[in-house]
């Protein structure tokens, strides 16, 4: 005996399925639901099965690049590392979409501060992202980065600058990371 897809043979699907795609789903009753448009997904929506523009579904990325070795003082400087962006992304704003972190801490007052550019041009206003002095991360800073240009696009040219280290200049093994959605 073969199976020929109806799991509801005592009464029949096929009794409320008309097209192909078709669904069956139960609210009070077995009921038809039609199959979706292109582009649309299977989502539920006030505990039924509800078809949706797929827009709706966000793909969130997060993308670290290290910017230095683990061990060697961070110095300033442009264009520290550069890479190429391997998909277009939105980023989140402030530090839900940017953030930094370093293996070693520095030691005196002052802040690390990193500037990250797009084909040549930073993605931050004058507000940069910064590491507080005997933190590791910049997520919980005294400043929150603000990021004008939320968009990067497949296969930007991506720079990392070093604009300021702490009093110490002893802090090690920075990273960044991009946090946003796929566009």
């Amino acid at each position: 005996m073969g199976f020929n897809g109806d799991l509801y043979q005592e009464s029949g699907a096929d009794v409320v399925m008309t097209t192909t795609g078709d669904l069956v789903r139960y609210d009070s009753e077995r009921e038809r639901y039609g199959i979706g448009s292109t582009n649309q997904v299977l989502t539920v929506v006030g505990g039924l099965p509800a078809w949706a523009n797929a827009g709706h579904v966000t793909q969130h990325r997060a993308l670290e690049v290290a910017c230095s070795d683990e061990e060697t003082a961070l110095t300033t400087g442009t264009a520290k590392i550069t890479f190429r962006m391997p998909f277009a992304m939105t980023l989140n704003q402030g530090e839900d979409g940017l953030r930094a972190s370093l293996t070693g801490a520095g030691s005196t007052s002052g802040t690390t501060t990193v500037d990250v550019n797009q084909n040549g041009s930073t993605i931050m206003s004058s507000t940069k992202l910064t590491v507080d002095y005997g933190d590791t991360t910049s997520v919980g800073a005294t400043t929150e980065p603000v990021i004008t240009t939320l968009a990067l696009t497949d296969n930007a040219s991506i720079t990392v600058d070093i604009d300021a280290v702490t009093g110490g200049a002893d802090e090690t093994g920075l990273k960044i990371q991009l946090i946003g959605t796929l566009a």
